[in-house]
């Protein structure tokens, strides 16, 4: 028997884990047996506000266990494929969406094009798209000059086998070669990408391609009508066509397919968002190259590893299994973390136990990026035992480019979707911010399965959050999106049932229960340091056997949270500040989701979806690097952080001080578990007290925000604990 193309591993460790997983269980329901039976006179409704918190805690914990429980990785075999299929390969369409020349600088993408373009993979095999939802002739200009440039630089690139492959991030971080002929080439095409760069950033800044550029190329002429960004006819412009004999690099190598599309955009149509660019995409690459696998990837995400898409095809080519598979996702990595995670936006909890957790039951989400997908299971259709793919698919007649760029234009309209299945059956899902979500689960519910990919060297890398402001930005879209799809005929538990595991579906709603977290993390962060204030005990004495659950459990979830940190490659501190920065998601970003679906759903707000800026200054990178956290504007969300750390600061003085005045033992006896809670939430708010009090920088708290704060918190004090 043929070897497989890929192996499974269980990730060991599991009877330990387990063991410390179902006491915490048995803990948490002496937690909350306690609050049943132990119900106060006084302060009652704030205890029983305790136990509804303490209740989602439990509830949301068990959820998180189900990726937990019994894990597995994924292994490749690159050498295997080769030997069995040689060259024999697959065509792979690849797109990538951008919207916006300001928030997404058009440097910043063509490096990540060019990255793709140089995979080790036949370049007669890969078509590159880019779609710009800006539509702005600043992009095509830039991926005018990158056509030009790929013919120097995919020859490098495979002539020394250099990684990654992106240009912004190759030079930064390679060393001068040694050899005279090497140096010289290598030279040469630094100067060429500086060159490039910096004539595209100049024309970006000027906002305007000068008339003797235009001449070069027939595709500026599309923007001598005019229009907008949101006002423009359907643009389809093939820059390199790989079936042109004549499409060759500087040493008569074939060059992959490169095209540019920007779908037509009219003031009275809805547009979808990405989901619509991504359908957009589907159906002009259909007419164009057509291939049967095919990958997306954000704009910031460069390709990391030149292999990757061998690696992908290990799943989808393998004998055993492969006909199973609709899509295989690698994680989401960027390059720009601080060592010691200031925001926690790693995501390496996520990417290296979550993810594969869920494999276990039927595949990880798809998240939108540095995800292969089977081009059929992507535009609707449903797994049968016996379907088998056409590898040898995709377009090989020639034909006229300007055919083929009019016949993809008629896919692009705005009036193509009218009357049809597409975004509901076909292609990727309307109505979410996080479409790529509801795509994937609806493609598990169709019978197929997904694998998660994540190899020593990283596939994808590209480039997170730096300030504070982008962190609760980028958690808000999630966290909203996500609760909206719980909230829908899309939640998993309904829209699963029945076709996918149990599991499955718990995996799903760890991410579609964000938001809702937000209310008993508020509850929790505010009323026990209220009532430490007040002299009013809402856990049990210190000599009392009920607080052994308390402590066991906050101890233990503690220590392994720690532990998941520290083997997926954060620091210590680097897990403290990922505790920081999850309760301040939780009381704005995720606020803001619950707030904002409630108005949804009541018929206020309609569906929007913001770009995250890729741009940050001189002063708020330094700050960044020396990893001092951002604010310097005035923003609601940084009255809410700074109110709740003043509040715990005065609750922790106040309150110790009038037991220190009363000379009263009650504090060790009676108040021992608010004041330790009060006195880490003080602990973890540190940062927050000195960008308003001791920071004298421009990224710091804002003087106004700190008085709103001032004033909210006494407003807070006196809220009355009954």
């Amino acid at each position: 028997m043929d070897q497989r193309l890929f192996a499974t591993e269980k990730v060991g460790g599991r009877a330990l884990y387990k063991l410390q997983a179902i006491t915490v269980l048995v803990g948490i329901c002496l937690v909350l047996c306690y609050r049943v039976t132990h119900v106060p006179a006084a302060g009652r409704a704030a205890w029983l506000g305790m136990l509804a918190a303490e209740l989602w805690f439990g509830f949301y914990w068990v959820i998180t266990q189900s990726v937990r429980w019994c894990p597995i990785r994924r292994r490749a075999f690159k050498d295997r494929l080769a030997a069995r299929y040689g060259e024999r390969l697959p065509c792979v369409d690849i797109f990538v969406c951008t919207a916006d020349p300001q928030s997404e600088p058009p440097s910043l993408v063509m490096a990540t094009i060019l990255s793709l373009m140089a995979y080790n993979y036949p370049p007669e095999k890969l078509n590159v798209y880019l779609s710009d939802d800006g539509g702005s002739i600043l992009t095509f200009y830039a991926l005018w000059e990158t056509s030009a440039f790929a013919k120097h630089w995919l020859p490098f690139c495979r002539r020394y086998n250099i990684e990654p492959r992106s240009p912004a991030a190759y030079f930064p971080q390679s060393d001068k070669p040694n050899d005279p002929r090497a140096f010289e080439e290598w030279s040469l095409v630094k100067g060429l990408y500086e060159e490039m760069t910096e004539r595209i950033d100049s024309i970006v800044r000027s906002g305007k391609v000068p008339e003797e550029i235009k001449v070069n190329h027939k595709g500026f002429s599309e923007w001598s009508t005019g229009g907008n960004s949101k006002d423009h006819q359907p643009i389809v412009q093939i820059l390199i066509d790989g079936k042109d004999r004549d499409a060759v690099d500087k040493e008569g190598n074939a060059l992959p397919t490169l095209v540019y599309m920007a779908r037509e955009k009219r003031p009275q149509y809805h547009h979808n968002f990405k989901a619509g660019a991504m359908n957009a995409l589907i159906r002009v690459s259909s007419m164009i190259s057509n291939s049967p696998i095919i990958m997306n990837v954000d704009c910031d995400m460069y390709s990391n590893n030149s292999d990757s898409i061998r690696e992908a095809l290990c799943f989808f080519l393998d004998e055993e299994m492969g006909h199973k598979i609709a899509f295989v996702q690698y994680p989401q990595n960027y390059n720009n973390m601080t060592k010691n995670n200031i925001y926690g936006n790693s995501l390496n909890v996520i990417n290296q136990v979550e993810m594969g957790g869920m494999d276990t039951w039927g595949g990880p989400l798809y998240i939108g990026t540095g995800c292969f997908h089977r081009r059929e299971a992507l535009c609707g259709r449903t797994f049968t035992k016996d379907y088998k793919e056409d590898w040898d698919r995709g377009i090989k007649t020639q034909q006229r480019i300007d055919l083929s760029e009019e016949k993809a234009k008629s896919l692009a309209t705005c009036t193509y979707e009218l009357n049809t299945l597409w975004g509901n059956e076909i292609g990727l899902k309307y109505g979410c911010p996080v479409e790529d979500v509801i795509t994937g689960l609806a493609i598990h519910c169709r019978g197929w399965r997904s694998v998660y990919n994540d190899p020593p060297r990283a596939a994808f890398v590209g480039v997170g959050p730096t300030t504070i402001a982008q962190t609760i930005l980028q958690h808000k879209r999630w966290s909203e999106g996500n609760f909206s799809i719980f909230l829908s005929k899309y939640c998993p538990f309904l829209f699963g049932h029945g076709k996918t595991r149990l599991p499955h579906q718990m995996g799903y709603c760890i991410y579609g229960l964000w938001a809702p977290n937000s209310l008993p993390t508020l509850y929790y962060v505010v009323i026990p340091s209220l009532g430490l204030l007040k002299g009013t005990s809402l856990f049990p004495e210190i000599m009392s056997p009920w607080i052994a659950p308390f402590i066991y459990v906050s101890v233990v979830k503690n220590i392994y949270s720690l532990y998941e940190a520290l083997t997926s490659g954060d620091t210590l501190r680097g897990w403290w500040n990922g505790q920081r920065m999850w309760m301040v998601k939780r009381i704005t970003s995720y606020l803001y989701g619950v707030i904002d679906n409630i108005r949804k759903l009541l018929g206020l707000s309609k569906m929007g979806f913001v770009v995250s800026s890729k741009v940050s200054d001189e002063d708020e990178s330094k700050r960044y690097e020396q990893e001092i956290m951002e604010f310097g504007t005035s923003s609601p969300e940084y009255v809410i952080i700074a109110t709740i750390a003043l509040l715990n600061l005065v609750c922790l003085v106040g309150g110790l001080a009038q037991f220190l005045t009363s000379g009263q033992n009650m504090l060790l006896n009676n108040f021992f578990l608010q004041v330790i809670l009060c006195g880490l939430l003080v602990v973890i708010n540190i940062p927050i007290y000195e960008a308003m009090f001791l920071r004298k920088d421009r990224g710091r708290i804002p003087f106004s925000v700190t008085l709103a704060s001032l004033g909210f918190m006494m407003l807070a004090l006196f809220v009355p604990i009954v």
